[in-house]
């Protein structure tokens, strides 16, 4: 890997992305909503701009193709981790939620030992996944701050959305990865 990938402003965004994590676990432990919610808002963004950015700067790396899904999964897991822990949601959405990006990240790296896979693109489904969860974290950590029938209601729809998304996305995933591997490409 070239040290320079790491200097990119989008892979720099990613770091940053990593750097407010605990931060944001800091202040949802000490039951400061207010910031928690601004530094995930903020980190949802840098999330945005640095897929922008290494676009329109032509500063796609290797290092990026895999840093930003990482750092992806490890905000909204932590984060579904810690609002369970704090009783803010069921534990049956983040079980679910781990249990697919667990099983995702297992079957990816064991695909790309044994076939040399490498093309795990999220696909519509877990687009809609992503959305929902980032929806429902944004809502439940609003909750607190403004607790109002319709952030109340915004959060209970983007949880289940969330639940019906990483199981159909899960299915979609299984279904993709057999059809790859029983695909011409693979085929001796």
């Amino acid at each position: 890997m070239n040290f320079r990938q790491i200097l990119t402003a989008p892979n720099q965004l990613t770091l940053l992305r990593l750097i407010f994590l605990p931060f944001i676990v800091i202040n949802l432990v000490k039951h400061d909503f207010k910031w928690a919610l601004a530094l995930f808002v903020l980190a949802g963004m840098s999330d945005g701009l640095d897929g922008l950015l290494a676009r329109t700067l032509h500063q796609q790396t290797v290092l990026g193709q895999y840093l930003d899904p990482i750092a992806d999964k490890l905000l909204m897991s932590t984060m579904f981790l810690v609002l369970s822990i704090e009783h803010m949601i069921p534990w049956k959405y983040t079980v679910v939620v781990f249990s697919r990006d667990v099983s995702i990240l297992l079957i990816s790296g064991v695909l790309f030992m044994i076939a040399g896979m490498r093309d795990f693109r999220p696909s519509i489904f877990g687009k809609a996944n992503t959305f929902a969860q980032v929806a429902a974290v944004f809502f439940v950590l609003l909750l607190p701050v403004k607790a109002i029938f319709l952030v109340q209601s915004a959060a209970k729809l983007f949880l289940r959305a969330t639940f019906v998304f990483t199981i159909v996305s899960a299915l979609h995933y299984a279904f993709l990865v057999q059809h790859r591997l029983h695909g011409p490409a693979l085929k001796s």
